[in-house]
């Protein structure tokens, strides 16, 4: 005879346990700065060691703060037997199979290499040279994160397209019906269609419907917007015992995710500025890192100007986030002019100079102000005087609400 055995059901963490809810508990690690660094201009930019992520997964399982109480236990108990590492082990394996990091372990390629297997102040050659990289799927989880996060202290939840005061054909009904005139969206407005005809004909069968008795409805028209989110990732991001760098990023990318679900129209580049400029992907923002710069904000503002010509939006801004006046320069022969003290006039009004050829294209500069600087204040007041735009004092824990609290009050009304 068959006979089954039952026994107490003891769940594996490692499979229990929400990598969504692991990702959360590492996303200040996944997306740091250099804040924590000690020797941040020293480290390669963008990647991280698997030693790290081993002693980041560690940390959160220890603090436990986004585990239920008996997944709780169960890693307390792991630890007292000396699992713990197994443990992380196999939780690396599962975000490695579920596409959450890619783990690149160059003595695999060359596994006959003993150059890759010598022992360096106790540890590997593998431990010390395996790397990993967080995936796009890993990004887009972290964005919709902050966007929550965010939403929720703005009591939000989901919102529209871009409202604007003008009527256009279109589906979805808003407005009273009109003529029919080429080129509108075919959308028969059926009764004033009718209507219409009996007006003219009287009620007689079969019923001579005309060019002229065509209705059509009438919507909202909505309006799309092309936006360059310019970062300032100069030295000050991290100094002064704070890093302000860090919450800017998961701005960029709450924005970014809003924008892909909400808003399919629209557009989002992102900039960097320093010494120079440069547009990176929005994929690569969790890999960059602040460095030894200057703030070049002319540079910044004339690349994404570059940008924005490039796009055939109904509407154009700049969103700029900072902590700091400009102070550096490229000059027409390519070398970088650098003060750091005050408001240097020529940096200055060679700035300002981009800031109205924003002006007159039509482009709108809004600035959020990480701090308080005189310097700053004096610059952005000039900005928001010349070009239309908002300026915004916040701090990095408020950042991400003042953005897209204006972010989206632009969809509820049209500027002019």
């Amino acid at each position: 005879m068959k006979r089954i055995r039952y026994s107490k059901y003891v769940p594996d963490p490692a499979g229990e346990m929400s990598l969504e809810d692991l990702l959360s508990a590492l996303s200040d690690y996944l997306l740091q700065s250099g804040f924590q660094d000690s020797m941040w201009y020293e480290m390669p930019e963008g990647e991280h060691t698997l030693e790290e992520l081993r002693r980041a997964i560690e940390n959160a399982l220890l603090n436990g703060e986004m585990f239920d109480e008996n997944l709780r236990e169960q890693i307390e108990h792991m630890m007292a037997d000396g699992k713990l590492d197994e443990l992380i082990e196999q939780l690396i394996e599962r975000m490695q199979q579920e596409d959450y990091v890619s783990i690149d372990r160059p003595w695999e390629a060359e596994p006959h290499d003993p150059s890759r297997r010598s022992s360096v102040g106790g540890q590997t050659g593998e431990a010390q040279q395996a790397k990993f990289e967080i995936t796009d799927k890993s990004l887009d989880f972290l964005g919709f994160k902050a966007l929550r996060n965010l939403l929720g202290s703005l009591g939000k939840s989901s919102f529209g397209r871009h409202d604007t005061r003008d009527l256009a054909t279109g589906i979805e009904t808003s407005g009273s019906a009109k003529t029919y005139e080429f080129g509108d969206t075919l959308n028969l407005d059926i009764t004033a269609t009718l209507s219409s005809a009996i007006q003219r004909e009287g009620l007689t069968l079969p019923l001579n419907i005309e060019y002229s008795d065509l209705q059509v409805h009438q919507c909202e028209y909505q309006s799309s917007c092309a936006t360059v989110l310019m970062l300032d990732c100069s030295h000050s991001m991290i100094l002064y015992g704070e890093d302000r760098f860090t919450p800017a990023k998961k701005v960029a990318m709450a924005l970014s995710h809003l924008i892909r679900t909400q808003y399919p129209g629209d557009s989002l580049s992102l900039v960097l500025f320093h010494d120079s400029a440069e547009e990176i992907p929005l994929t690569q923002l969790a890999r960059v890192k602040v460095g030894p710069y200057y703030t070049n904000t002319r540079e910044g503002l004339r690349l994404a100007q570059r940008i924005l010509q490039r796009q055939r939006k109904d509407m154009k801004q700049i969103v700029m986030i900072t902590d700091g006046k400009p102070s550096a320069l490229t000059l027409e022969d390519g070398r970088i002019y650098k003060n750091a003290f005050g408001l240097d006039p020529l940096v200055v009004s060679q700035t300002l100079e981009e800031v109205s050829k924003c002006k007159r294209a039509g482009v709108l500069i809004n600035t959020f102000m990480l701090a308080s600087d005189y310097g700053l204040v004096q610059f952005v007041q000039k900005v928001t005087e010349m070009c239309r735009g908002k300026a915004y004092f916040t701090t990095p824990y408020t950042l991400g609400q003042y953005l897209l609290m204006d972010y989206m009050s632009r969809k509820t009304k049209t500027i002019h």
